[in-house]
C-alpha cells in the first residue's frame, strides 16, 4: 500500500512539471541529445550524452514463402544454407530457433537461415523426409551436406555451421 502511494506522489509531481519553452535541442540525423535533471526539474541545456548510431540491417534468416521461393533462396543460393523445419506447436522448436538463428548471426553472413513451418509447407517437409521436428538441414551447393533432429546446445551448434562453412 505505501509503495502505491509513493509512486503515485511520483508520478503525479513528474506528470505535472512541464518543462520550459526551448529546452529540447533539434536532433540532428544521428545524435538524440537528452536533457540535463537537477533537483527543481528540467534545464535548458541538451546534453549529447547518449547517441544512437544507424546501420544497415543485413538479415541472416528468413521464411520460406512457397517451393519456387524456397529452390530459389536455398537450393540455388551459392551461400550455405541452414533450414529449421519447425512447427508453431513445437515446443523444442521454440527453443532451438532463437538459438540457431543467433549462432548463424555470429557467422556474419558467411551462411544464411531458411526457417520452413511443416504444416504450411508439408510438400517440403516430404521431399526432404522430415520424419520430426525440429530438423535440421545443411545444404550447401543445393545438396543436403549434414542434418540433425532435435535440440542442440550453443557448442554442438556451432561445430554443425563449422562443418558447413568448412
Amino acid at each position: 500500500m505505501a509503495q502505491r502511494l509513493l509512486l503515485r506522489r511520483f508520478l503525479t509531481s513528474v506528470i505535472s512539471r512541464k518543462p520550459p519553452q526551448g529546452v529540447w535541442a533539434s536532433v540532428t540525423s544521428r545524435t538524440l541529445q537528452t536533457p540535463l535533471y537537477n533537483a527543481s526539474g528540467l534545464t535548458g541545456m541538451p546534453n549529447p550524452v547518449r547517441t544512437v548510431h544507424t546501420t544497415r540491417v543485413c538479415s541472416t534468416t528468413f521464411n520460406v514463402q512457397d517451393g519456387p521461393d524456397f529452390q530459389d533462396r536455398v537450393v540455388n543460393s551459392e551461400t550455405p544454407v541452414v533450414v529449421d523445419f519447425h512447427a508453431q506447436w513445437c515446443g523444442p522448436c521454440k527453443i532451438l530457433g532463437p538459438r540457431l538463428e543467433k549462432m548463424v548471426a555470429k557467422q556474419h553472413g558467411k551462411v544464411v537461415m531458411a526457417k520452413v513451418d511443416i504444416d504450411d509447407h508439408t510438400d517440403l517437409a516430404i521431399e526432404y523426409e522430415v520424419s520430426a521436428v525440429p530438423t535440421v538441414l545443411a545444404i550447401k551447393n543445393g545438396d543436403v551436406v549434414d542434418k540433425f533432429v532435435g535440440i542442440k546446445d550453443e557448442d554442438q551448434l556451432e561445430a554443425f555451421l563449422k562443418k558447413l562453412i568448412g
